[in-house]
Formats: C-alpha cells, structure tokens, sequence
C-alpha cells in the first residue's frame, strides 16, 4: 500500500477531520497529515485539489481518494480488523453504528449554534436557540445509554475505543466550550474521551505556532 494521507482543515474547527484524524491516532494506524486552510477564499479550490466534494477530510491511499469522515472510518475499519474500531458483539456493533450514523447525518441546530472551537470558552452561548436542547437531550441519552450498557467493558461509549467515540468527540469538545450542562456519566465519559493523548495532540494543535 502506498503512504495513506489525511487531508485535514483547521483544527481548531474542523469537526469533521477531528473524528477520522483521532481514530487513526488511537488506533496507531500510520499516516502522514495534510493541511487545508478553512475560511479562506481560496479554500473550496484548495479542497478540490484533493477531494471532488471540494470538503475535508480526505484519506488519500493508493490513488483514491475517500472524501467523507464515515466512510473513511468504515474502510479503516476494514483494513485493520484487529484494531477493534466497531464493537465485537453483532448487537453492540449494530447500536455502535446507528449512533454514529445519527451523528453523521443529525444534529443540525447543536452544529449550527454551537460550532466546534476547541480554543474558546463561551459558557451557555447558543445553548437556548432553537432546536439545541433537544438535540443536547438526545445526545446525553445516548451517552448514558452507552454506558448503561457497556461499562463494565471499559470507559467508552462501547467499552474499548471504536469509531462511535470518534463519531462524538467534536460533541465532547463542543460541551466543553459552550459549558453545556451534563449529568455524572456523561461527566465522566467526557473526561475519558478529553484524557486521550491523542486528543491532546490534537488540542495543542489548535495553537497558533508560539502558544499565543
């Protein structure tokens, strides 16, 4: 196989990217980091360059190119079955995806009025437009749902490390920014996603060169 590249924007405030780039990190599958600058004028033709969806992310492996974050996780999920990136269990593995594809395709107030941006700090901001709590309640149910059912097998939403964490981690950070009001577990499976050295990696990454 030839190098495997993730295309990937701000990190800051790519979402998007952040869930393909932090399974690929946890998981220690190899790649080599490629950047688009967002929010430029010249950034859908920079995109474009790499993807016809003229969107990050994109996983560039032997010539082709795989433009969008769920089907991304689901080829990586293929090529490395021993990283365990969906649950074993066929009933778990079913509930894993279905939560993932929800997040992929839902949640479009919390996405409108609270976008990722893991530097700042606007505690309640947005919180009340609408749409956003019912989106919040379903995601703190989810999360509890989760970890109802799975906790003896570990601290994620699954037990072990799979690519619905990944799905809900840009989630995780957003909370954090917005201060969103959670209950113990959910609390508690926000820290265990915020710990992850990789999404310490990623969150020393939002910097700007000088840690200004």
């Amino acid at each position: 196989m030839s190098e495997r590249i993730l295309v990937i924007g701000n990190k800051n405030w790519s979402s998007w990217s952040l869930r393909p780039w932090l399974a690929m990190r946890v998981s220690d599958i190899p790649f080599r980091e490629a950047y688009v600058e967002l929010r430029q004028p010249d950034t859908r033709a920079a995109c474009l360059r790499h993807s016809p969806s003229g969107h990050v992310p994109v996983l560039k492996q032997d010539g082709q190119a795989i433009w969008d974050s769920l089907a991304i996780l689901e080829t990586l999920a293929e090529q490395f079955p021993d990283r365990r990136l969906w649950p074993d269990a066929p009933d778990a593995r079913a509930h894993a995806r279905a939560i993932s594809a929800e997040m992929h395709s839902g949640f479009q107030p919390l996405r409108q009025h609270l976008p990722m941006d893991c530097l700042g700090r606007f505690p309640g901001q947005g919180c009340d437009a609408e749409g956003v709590g019912a989106d919040i309640d379903r995601i703190n149910d989810i999360w509890r749902d989760c970890r109802d059912l799975f906790h003896a097998a570990g601290p994620f939403l699954f037990g072990h490390f799979t690519i619905a964490d990944a799905m809900f981690a840009p989630v995780v950070s957003r909370f954090e920014t917005y201060a969103v009001p959670v209950d113990a577990p959910c609390r508690d499976y926000m820290q265990t996603v915020l710990a992850l050295p990789a999404m310490a990696e990623w969150l020393a990454g939002c910097r700007p060169a000088g840690g200004q």
